[in-house]
């Protein structure tokens, strides 16, 4: 089988960026060839915030920025293939994951009428880079009864699974989530918060979109009361199959949690830091001896250290040692779950998900000028 090339987009709820992979996938496996990070303007982020909650002309601004950000995922793609010096008619397929504005999964108070909704429309990426654009890889998993996310699991398993070593795969971006490979099996689910709270309050506080390094949050003090409140979250205590988003994780709960409580903000950092690390940890069973860790979070250097505390003796480190640079994992799951639907491969675990069984994900729209 002649290897294919494929370029992998993702936008995740921290919004700060479009990540661009491109993965040469054969029979023996894949590799990452090239990788970018494409912005997000400033006013296309703030738009994207307001959509994901309820407001005026939800349909009209959906549309505009469904149109907008299919234009961006084009810019993104042709930006990536100008850095890699490939031209689109070498590239198979994109796979686009869009950008989450809903979602609200069985698991959730919405179970009677489950949905999910990723905007940043297929057919303009098709039609602006003449590439074969594969979308909208949720739905058909919760269709079937899952919760659409995370799908990321499947991916971690054929890029990370080693059979004689139990490993988790943990990916901390707006929200975390882990991927348990043990004994060949592998299981998955959202685990809470992961960047999320954490820019979001530096934001309110600091007028920044991130805590650099987590600097801010080593120089407050956990506030044991907090955390103890945050940990009370209906979320924490549900059983997988689950996942979350935003919807759950927001700064209105956050301040409806500070209610009569006098903290500094840098404390209030250093809690939530230690509420993601508290809930990515408390989902690593005992038998894991290794946690390669993706996404933002691994570069955040407090959040990191607050993990290894609590995971020891278990080794800690980025998937950079795994071969994929965490900041191009979630990227390149995309461009793979486009090659298994062109190849009529299933893409969803049944056993993270929660579907009725397997099933192929993705819709494909067509690239360049058909007959």
């Amino acid at each position: 089988m002649a290897d294919s090339l494929l370029l992998g987009l993702m936008s995740g709820t921290s919004m700060d960026a479009i990540d661009a992979a491109l993965l040469r996938i054969g029979s023996d496996g894949f590799q990452l060839v090239d990788a970018l990070e494409h912005p997000i303007p400033a006013t296309t982020r703030a738009a994207i915030a307001e959509l994901c909650h309820s407001g005026n002309r939800e349909i009209e601004r959906m549309g505009e920025l469904d149109r907008e950000l299919g234009e961006l995922f084009a810019s993104a793609s042709l930006a990536l293939l100008a850095q890699s010096g490939i031209s689109a008619d070498q590239i198979r397929a994109i796979g686009s994951h869009g950008q989450t504005i809903r979602h609200h999964p069985p698991s959730s108070h919405h179970a009677q009428a489950p949905f999910t909704l990723q905007i940043g429309d297929p057919n303009t990426i098709a039609e602006l880079t003449g590439i074969t654009t594969v979308a909208d890889f949720r739905r058909r998993d919760m269709a079937a009864g899952g919760e659409g996310a995370p799908l990321a699991p499947a991916f971690h398993a054929a890029a990370f699974l080693q059979s004689d070593c139990p490993r988790a795969i943990v990916n901390i971006g707006g929200i975390a989530n882990i991927s348990l490979l043990q004994n060949s099996q592998v299981s998955g689910f959202d685990t809470g918060p992961g960047n999320t709270l954490l820019d979001l309050w530096t934001n309110k506080q600091r007028g920044t979109a991130f805590d650099r390094d987590g600097d801010w949050a080593a120089s407050g003090q956990v506030r044991e009361e907090l955390l103890q409140h945050l940990l009370q979250h209906d979320y924490l205590h549900k059983e997988p199959p689950k996942s979350t988003g935003k919807e759950a994780f927001n700064l209105p709960w956050l301040q409806q949690k500070l209610q009569r409580q006098q903290l500094r903000p840098e404390d209030v950092q250093a809690t939530l830091a230690e509420f993601t690390a508290a809930t990515i940890c408390h989902s690593v069973p005992d038998s894991i001896t290794e946690i390669f860790v993706c996404g933002g979070g691994a570069f955040n250097r407090d959040l990191m250290a607050r993990i290894q505390r609590r995971v020891a003796p278990a080794r800690l480190a980025s998937t950079s040692r795994l071969g994929i640079a965490p900041e191009w994992v979630e990227a390149a799951a995309f461009a793979w779950l486009a090659y298994r639907c062109l190849e009529g491969l299933a893409g969803n675990l049944p056993s993270v998900t929660g579907a009725a069984g397997s099933r192929v994900l993705g819709g494909i729209y067509p690239g360049g000028t058909q007959k």
